[in-house]
């Protein structure tokens, strides 16, 4: 089989997809319809039409998935408590599906049984997942995708039941990023590997094993990669800044474009590479940040091909005009 190469985008990011990186993705996941009264809402895709008439003319093959929710993005867990309100919510996306001539639907729910990004949660939405997953299926069809993206730690294997999810969905996206961020303590966000005198969670080789562990297939994962940075200010200047003290916990950082123009050799940032997590930074002896580029996705594609998993997705695709980053995932995976 084929291995996904797979983009989330938003408006922007459609707006800024060329032929090479259409002809260059298998699927393109559109962030993000949102839940309102209890029914899809498409409110912040007004220019969806034209858009994917634009993409699709660009490589009509690929598979145009919309992702629903994201972070902040609540009523889930009141519409999924009951049979009804499942139902009334995949009777609003089957419309969709169908008026925009979608290959699918994802569902990003970030995060059941959790109230950590400001939604609504109740302990129920273990089960209640599930069924919500079921109810997308109904919606899809046997004919179109259902995937989730799942939280890359331990408390999203908790709170659900991947074992029956994975068995509904097609793939299961895992962000294996944002893995080391809520804290004071530098470390990679969205590393292949544990890091050297670090714990052993919060990277991409710890997330797929629980997960595989949990139900989920190898040959329906699909990893992630993330095409923008965090970073940590007024950090401790030994080992370069890395697993050091900041007075800061890592907020989002500068995307890969904004980091090849102003970062990557420039103003005092020097790239350093660790070779354990396989992954790299950039430390000008008080700024470090944390992110993804052509050495380290080629090593997450080289450990996908070794495990057999399905593929790579990535956010998000206006992150990198220059398309370097989806030409690395490309070969990497080819």
């Amino acid at each position: 089989m084929k291995p996904i190469l797979l983009g989330y985008a938003t408006g922007k990011g459609l707006d800024q997809m060329t032929k090479q990186d259409a002809q260059r993705l298998t699927h393109v996941n559109v962030a993000f319809g949102v839940i309102r009264e209890g029914l899809l809402s498409m409110e912040n895709l007004p220019r969806l039409k034209e858009q994917l008439f634009r993409v699709r003319s660009l490589n009509p093959e690929i598979k145009i998935v919309l992702s629903i929710g994201g972070w902040t993005a609540g009523g889930f867990s009141l519409m999924s408590r009951t049979p009804e309100g499942r139902g009334a919510f995949a009777r609003s996306v089957r419309q969709v599906l169908d008026d925009y001539a979608l290959d699918g639907v994802d569902i990003d729910w970030e995060y059941p049984c959790s109230d950590e990004a400001g939604i609504d949660c109740d302990p129920s939405d273990r089960e209640n997942f599930t069924y919500l997953m079921e109810a997308m299926r109904w919606a899809a069809g046997e004919n179109r995708i259902v995937s989730i993206a799942a939280g890359g730690g331990d408390y999203f294997v908790r709170d659900t039941q991947m074992d029956k999810v994975a068995q509904i969905c097609d793939y299961v996206q895992i962000m294996t990023y944002d893995l080391n961020c809520f804290t004071h303590t530098t470390r990679h966000h969205t590393s292949l590997y544990a890091m050297a005198g670090s714990y052993p969670q919060g990277n991409a080789d710890y997330c797929t094993k629980i997960f595989h562990k949990a139900g989920v297939p190898l040959n329906k994962m699909v990893l992630g990669a993330a095409f923008y940075s965090r970073r940590w200010d007024r950090v401790n200047p030994e080992n370069h800044g890395l697993l050091q003290e900041a007075e800061t916990i890592g907020g989002y950082g500068p995307s890969y474009g904004e980091l090849l123009e102003k970062f990557i050799g420039k103003n005092g940032f020097v790239r350093y590479w660790d070779d354990t997590a396989k992954a790299p930074y950039l430390f000008d002896g008080s700024t470090f940040i944390t992110y993804e580029d052509a050495q380290s996705i080629a090593a997450k594609c080289e450990y996908i091909k070794q495990n057999g998993l399905l593929g790579l997705m990535y956010w998000e695709h206006s992150c990198d005009p220059t398309g370097a980053l989806l030409q690395a995932i490309a070969e990497g995976l080819r």
